[in-house]
């Protein structure tokens, strides 16, 4: 599910009432490119990823898409995406620590073909998606869902009706979509959150419903997808 550029100006001007949400995923990273699990730890844009930044912004600046707040997760990758943003909106980015990826203990800093290898059994209980298992010192997946939908309702209350900006991680947003998609949270991942992705939800009051997924037409080149989060 695709929402292209000329779709950016407010897709949502019939449902006045509706909660709207734009979530961005931060741009590229050097652990990103090198397939290397990140959670909490705080890694900055690489190059690529300040570039797909300034694309971001200037897609949503260029179609007058407009909106009534941005917020952001208090890591500097996702800080660095929406600062792009803020510089050609002339806004500033609410922090809100709870959009933060998950943690992901003792796997944290390896790469995918590290961890099979140096923590065989956590390994296999992430790919499981055992949703109490904190992976040794982590967040579990049920922990992590609630501080995500905690996160989402708090700020839908506060600007009920209202659109909203979101930068966060690709774990945190695939959780968004398991939320307003009714997705089992031990389920197999379905959908890709790409690097510098546009993907949209809503909440008109009683149900949330995703609108739009996995947009990467205003970037060049090929995006990177999130890792099995």
């Amino acid at each position: 599910m695709s929402v292209g550029p000329q779709e950016i100006i407010n897709p949502y001007d019939c449902y006045m009432t509706t909660t709207r949400f734009c979530l961005v995923r931060h741009g590229e990273t050097d652990w990103n490119a090198a397939r290397r699990l990140q959670g909490y730890t705080d890694i900055p844009l690489n190059a690529r990823g300040f570039s797909q930044a300034i694309q971001i912004a200037k897609i949503l600046k260029n179609s007058n898409f407009q909106f009534d707040v941005l917020y952001t997760s208090d890591l500097q990758r996702a800080k660095q995406t929406a600062n792009a943003i803020e510089g050609l909106y002339a806004v500033s980015a609410i922090t809100h620590s709870s959009l933060k990826e998950r943690h992901l203990g003792a796997l944290q800093g390896l790469t995918i073909n590290e961890a099979p290898l140096l923590e065989p059994e956590l390994w296999e209980i992430h790919l499981s998606r055992d949703i109490h298992h904190e992976l040794r010192g982590g967040e579990s997946i049920l922990q992590f869902a609630n501080r995500i939908k905690t996160a989402l309702g708090d700020i839908q209350e506060k600007h009920a009706g209202k659109t909203i900006l979101v930068v966060s991680h690709g774990g945190a947003l695939d959780m968004m979509y398991r939320i307003a998609s009714n997705q089992a949270l031990d389920a197999e991942r379905v959908v890709a959150v790409p690097n510098a992705s546009l993907n949209w939800i809503s909440y008109d009051g009683s149900n949330w419903k995703v609108d739009g997924w996995a947009d990467t037409s205003h970037l060049d080149g090929l995006a990177l997808d999130n890792l099995d989060l």
